[in-house]
């Protein structure tokens, strides 16, 4: 098998497992901020008393209890702990931060099972990225897109770097045993 003409700096050696082990960090913090917010979401679902407290707090500190427009934001609030939506979304946000971390950890000892589970999870979010960024333009989604993009960009790298380091015949030696 042939070398490739140029490869980047970026594949090459100690650089490649820095790299490696930045974004196996990226994806482990992510993680951590998914798991406290899955686990935020599922303690806020689960206290019943919570809307009592926030209405008698509005009722008695601002003192708006009649307006129309703050009994409309409490009755959607209220709808949203009622109907279950806080709580799905705390267990995705669980369910998804096992997966940052299996891939993180796994990336993190240089794995290759999770090197390729990294791509396809970061792969399949990039069409809903690429439309959140196109119907609500900023410059914190562009980032995301853009390093996410790199992510599977530099990892297929990798797994087509070694790939082809793996398909070259080694020598086998015969060693004698006594």
């Amino acid at each position: 098998m042939t070398k490739p003409a140029h490869e980047p700096a970026i594949l090459q050696g100690a650089r490649r497992v820095r790299y490696l082990k930045l974004i196996a960090l990226f994806k482990i913090a992510k993680g951590a901020l998914l798991l406290l917010l899955g686990v935020s979401l599922l303690f806020l679902n689960a206290r019943t008393r919570w809307m009592d407290a926030l209405s008698n707090w509005i009722a008695d500190e601002i003192l708006l209890e009649h307006s129309r427009g703050v009994a409309f934001l409490l009755h959607k609030l209220q709808a949203v702990l009622a109907g279950g939506t806080l709580r799905a979304t705390g267990l995705l946000a669980l369910f998804y931060s096992a997966v940052l971390f299996t891939e993180g950890i796994g990336v993190y000892m240089q794995q290759r099972w999770a090197e390729l589970l990294m791509i396809f999870a970061t792969a399949s979010l990039i069409p809903l990225e690429v439309r959140h960024v196109w119907h609500r333009p900023g410059l914190v989604g562009a980032l995301i897109l853009l390093a996410n993009c790199f992510i599977v960009w530099f990892l297929y790298s990798v797994l087509k770097r070694d790939k082809a380091n793996t398909h070259v015949a080694q020598s086998r030696e015969l060693v004698e045993t006594v």
